[in-house]
């Protein structure tokens, strides 16, 4: 590396620091962050690190347009549901059906987030389910911080069961010829073997705030569930579009319609049904959120242009040799750990074309190659690791701050590592045995 791409690799760490440590506001530490790119990149002769084209356009360094309007999309389907009731509704349904149990409702959640999560995307599922969470804990009266780290770590999880489960799937999935099929015979039951795994994780993690039974008749009282929808008719056609669009996403190889245009044609259906006004539905978008991703895509785009994220994926390639099973590991555990420092989009993206090479040099191709599922395995799983390692991650600790409940960087940490850590060791053993063992 020279000395233009170290410094560039020192910025990311400042601004990843303050990140962390939360000495200033996310946003503005990115920011600040792609701001000091650009004034480096003058110094370079081969023209600027940050510019309106690599920032903007190019699909390998640039913002992702794609997940950006996909989240805009859903914000404003999410904001318009809003106001049907129909979040009020399912938390107090899901308040009488835990019983007063708090580890009951954790499991309700969870599971709820991880099913719909194989079908839409993840992040789509989280902005669904968060509102609801804190809906249901704002009427039992408890703290919903166990609950919202609980459905990120589900739909982390879920989405590597599906080709449209997670964002880094779709990648690497074009590269590698993967079909939907694939995933459902290679992925589909580690998925479930880890979700039985998570939800006892969970348990054991939060015993503590999950210990004291609540009086739910006391909470709610007579409240009925459906007292909750004042208009009915709405909130059917509400529901219609909002069944739509689920339809669309699941039928994505099927109907030509890539998903963030399915999501903003599904939001603008929202709107037209609901009538509401553009104050009513653009005043619940977390536009920090949305903020806060575009200067993330740029900045570690920044770190794939000068080349470093590659230089690690070379070095990962040399180090396989013709070892594939050390090749697995070091695949599984460096995605794992390095999706948990940067956004797992654009770390897939750089290191597809590597995995690729990897690949090549083996006697397996496609989906019975294991360096794909150990790549798929561990962008994905360990996007549990850090408030910032995912999309999931991002916009509920996005959604909790708009509503008052802070998650800091270190308190999702101290319960996303041993879960990472858990998830992806059991990962390994299940590549192993499907790959080595049963041949």
């Amino acid at each position: 590396m020279d000395l233009i791409a170290s410094i560039a690799v020192v910025i990311f760490g400042v601004s990843y620091a303050l990140i962390a440590t939360e000495k200033v506001h996310r946003v503005a530490a990115a920011l600040g962050g792609v701001a000091a790119m650009a004034l480096l990149g003058l110094f370079r002769e081969e023209g600027p690190l940050v510019n309106a084209e690599s920032a903007f356009f190019n699909e390998h360094t640039g913002v992702d347009w794609s997940v950006i309007f996909l989240l805009f999309g859903m914000m404003i389907v999410v904001s318009v549901l809003r106001h049907t009731g129909l979040f009020e509704f399912i938390a107090l349904w899901a308040a009488r059906v835990s019983k007063g149990r708090p580890i009951r409702l954790m499991i309700v959640l969870a599971v709820v987030t991880a099913f719909f999560s194989p079908i839409l995307d993840n992040v789509t599922v989280v902005l669904l389910v968060a509102p609801v969470t804190l809906s249901v804990c704002k009427r039992l009266g408890i703290s919903p911080m166990p609950y919202l780290i609980s459905l990120i770590f589900a739909a982390n999880v879920g989405g590597i069961s599906t080709l449209i489960g997670d964002p880094p799937n779709l990648i690497i999935a074009s590269r590698a010829d993967l079909t939907f099929t694939d995933f459902l015979v290679y992925s589909l039951p580690l998925f479930v073997i880890e979700l039985v795994l998570l939800i006892g994780i969970l348990a054991f993690v939060f015993r503590k705030q999950l210990r004291k039974k609540i009086d739910v008749e006391e909470a709610l009282g007579d409240v009925d569930p459906i007292d909750a929808i004042p208009n009915m008719g709405l909130l059917v056609r509400c529901l219609v579009v909002l069944g739509i669009i689920m339809v669309v996403f699941a039928l994505h190889e099927v109907v030509p319609l890539d998903p963030p245009i399915v999501s903003m044609l599904g939001a603008g259906l929202m709107v037209l049904v609901s009538r509401a006004k553009p104050h009513q539905f653009l005043a619940e978008v977390e536009w920090t959120t949305l903020a806060f991703f575009m200067s993330l895509f740029v900045l570690v785009g920044v770190l794939v242009e000068i080349g470093v994220l590659g230089l690690l994926g070379d070095f990962a390639a040399e180090l396989m040799g013709d070892n594939e099973l050390f090749g697995v590991t070091g695949l599984l555990l460096g995605s794992a750990g390095i999706g948990a420092v940067v956004d797992n989009i654009p770390y897939t993206t750089a290191m597809v074309p590597i995995v690729s090479e990897m690949v090549a040099a083996t006697q397996h191709v496609g989906a019975e190659s294991p360096l794909w599922w150990a790549f798929v395995f561990g962008a994905d799983l360990g996007g549990n690791m850090t408030s910032v390692a995912a999309g999931a991650n991002v916009v509920v600790i996005g959604i909790a701050a708009g509503a008052g409940h802070k998650i800091s960087f270190w308190k999702f940490a101290k319960y996303g590592i041993p879960v990472t850590l858990i998830t992806v060791a059991v990962a390994w053993v299940y590549i192993y045995v499907r790959f080595f063992v049963m041949v």
